[in-house]
């Protein structure tokens, strides 16, 4: 048996015990660097990757009833604005306009009847007055030739009759002009009630047909369609769904104890799969929901059981992304994202009672659907009314709707 010389032991022990101190440092400095990475930055980032792109989607549904007889997009498509998307049949509002066209000009001459009627009613007041004067002027006369014997009595009872007579016809017809003048009180035939109520017709007509046009509140794409042609639909059938070009944001959900550091306004990183690391969005933290997930599903859990386990809940929290990152590089609903959030300045609150960004969403291609009905209501008006007299035929003023 061959014993190792005890000079060889020697550095063979010094070399184990300078690899086990280099090992030792080696484990301090990546102990140090990973303290190090946690306190500047670790510690001031939470991040997560449970995060979906959401956005608006907008259901297209008709505002009357009617049959498609044109589908002007489909899906993946881009429409803008106020485009005709779907065509109704047009033909029974075209019908129903026609005969609100028809009422509102026979209103017109009936209303300008009453007030021809007034004129006439003025006229017979006062024939009715003269003729009451004349009965009156021969009752005196004839009473004064009674002393003489120079009328008899029968003519006397006649001129008294007579004077009744105009009396009760005057009363009568001031009595019919009262009613003709309470009809038009106030208003010129342009004005009165009843012509409004035919121009309101009209314009609910006009609306109808202009309605059959089917317009898109918002620019955007087609992501649905459900609508096939020669369908019956109802204002209540979805026909399309949009999804407008830069409404988009993320929605994150963060585990329960990421949220202690979490405030409206902090400053957020978002990383799609669809792109990977080449390109990074750069958002804020919009707001928190006030529940989580569970708690505002349709069916919440209950925990009520004995066989109870604990499960780290998620609060979701909406990302505000840049709209200038969005034109350049779109995303999809339904994406994927990782999320970091930059916790450093934790000033502001976890809620907040005021709006972290403008709400508020409008739409003004409605605005002008009875665009055209205010001309055509003066046309008919004034065509109704032409040959009445020059007082009837100006039209009060007054701003058309």
């Amino acid at each position: 048996m061959t014993t190792e010389p005890q000079s060889a032991k020697v550095p063979a022990k010094a070399s184990n015990l300078l690899r086990r101190g280099l090992l030792v440092l080696a484990l301090a400095a990546v102990a140090v660097a990973i303290g190090c990475y946690y306190a500047l930055f670790v510690r001031y980032h939470v991040t997560t990757d449970d995060a979906y792109v959401n956005g608006n989607l907008v259901m297209l549904t008709p505002q009357v009833s009617g049959t498609v007889v044109a589908i002007n997009t489909d899906e993946t498509q881009y429409v803008r604005r106020g485009q005709v998307v779907i065509q109704l049949d047009p033909r029974d509002a075209q019908i129903a306009l026609a005969q609100a066209q028809a009422s509102l000009g026979e209103t017109v001459r009936e209303v300008a009847q009453l007030f021809a009627d007034e004129r006439r009613d003025v006229a017979l007041v006062d024939a009715e007055q003269t003729q009451l004067r004349q009965a009156d002027e021969d009752l005196t006369r004839d009473l004064s030739l009674k002393t003489v014997h120079g009328v008899s009595l029968e003519d006397l009872e006649h001129d008294e009759n007579a004077v009744r007579s105009a009396r009760a016809a005057l009363q009568q017809a001031q009595a019919t002009l009262a009613s003709t003048r309470a009809e038009i009180a106030g208003t010129t035939p342009a004005t009165h009630p009843r012509v409004l109520q035919a121009e309101a017709n009209l314009r609910a007509a006009w609306l109808t047909l202009s309605r059959t046009h089917v317009v898109a509140p918002v620019s955007g794409y087609v992501v649905r369609r459900s609508v096939e042609l020669g369908e019956q639909v109802a204002p209540s059938t979805e026909m399309l769904a949009l999804v407008p070009e830069r409404s988009m944001w993320v929605d994150a959900n963060f585990k329960e104890n990421q949220l202690a550091d979490l405030r409206i306004g902090q400053p957020v990183q978002v990383s799609v799969d669809m792109y990977g690391s080449h390109v990074t969005y750069h958002g804020r933290l919009l707001g928190l929901t006030a529940g989580t997930g569970s708690a505002l599903a349709v069916l919440p859990t209950q925990n009520a059981s004995g066989n109870w386990i604990k499960i780290v809940q998620r609060l979701p929290a909406r990302i505000g992304l840049d709209p200038a990152q969005l034109a350049r590089h779109p995303l999809f609903l339904g994406l994927s994202a990782n999320v970091d959030v930059s916790v450093r300045n934790r000033g502001g609150s976890a809620l907040s009672q005021l709006p972290a960004w403008p709400a508020s969403q409008r739409t003004d291609v409605y605005t002008d659907q009875d665009a055209g009905a205010g001309r055509m209501i003066d046309r008919i008006v004034a065509a109704n009314l032409r040959g009445s007299g020059d007082a009837l035929y100006a039209r009060a003023e007054r701003s058309a709707p």
